[in-house]
């Protein structure tokens, strides 16, 4: 018996696919970059994604995406704040 719904993974990469045109429409190699950054993010967290069971799946990949920047701000902040100290807080 086959699957009656796509994995989470495939709705990922037809959701990336689906927003082509608008990737394409990007001014910037940069905004390019972020764009494809962003999908990076979703699919770090497939296997969250595919635990959430939402009932609209694209929200669980904005979650992703969500979540991976709040960890990469994190991750800043809390390397502005060694620096900070190192230098004296300067």
């Amino acid at each position: 018996m086959g699957r009656t719904l796509p994995t989470f993974n495939t709705f990922l990469q037809g959701e990336e696919s689906s927003w082509s045109a608008f990737r394409r429409a990007l001014r910037s190699r940069e905004e390019k970059d972020a764009f494809d950054r962003l999908f990076t993010r979703a699919r770090t967290y497939a296997a969250e994604s595919t635990s959430a069971a939402r009932a609209v799946p694209f929200d669980a990949i904005l979650m992703g995406m969500l979540l991976g920047q709040e960890m990469e701000l994190l991750r800043l902040r809390r390397r502005v704040e060694r620096l900070e100290a190192r230098d004296g807080g300067a």
